[in-house]
């Protein structure tokens, strides 16, 4: 590895939303695509969805983000913005 690409291997930072590695120098407010809500369990606002059940849930269990209802823990984020570095100071505000 030559020591430009170990340089920019240095530079790259862990994204404290999506946890993915990112270059800094071309983090935009497209570049990073999260939910922010968490993953629940409940009762859904709307009770008029129908859920997947697995065995063993209750019959009421219903399983998604609560940001957008989406039912597949593995689902791509609903939402985009700059990747959040743990090390920004910003990141402790969100």
């Amino acid at each position: 590895m030559d020591s430009g690409a170990a340089a920019a291997r240095a530079a790259e930072k862990l994204c404290r939303r999506c946890k993915g590695s990112y270059d800094p120098s071309a983090n935009t407010r497209l570049s990073c695509r999260f939910h922010p809500s968490l993953f629940v369990c409940r009762r859904h606002d709307d009770q008029k969805r129908y859920y997947e059940l697995r065995d063993g849930d209750p019959p009421y269990a219903a399983k998604f983000y609560d940001c957008c209802g989406a039912e597949d823990p593995d689902a791509p984020g609903c939402t985009t913005d700059f990747h959040r570095s743990y090390d920004d100071a910003q990141a402790q505000d969100q």
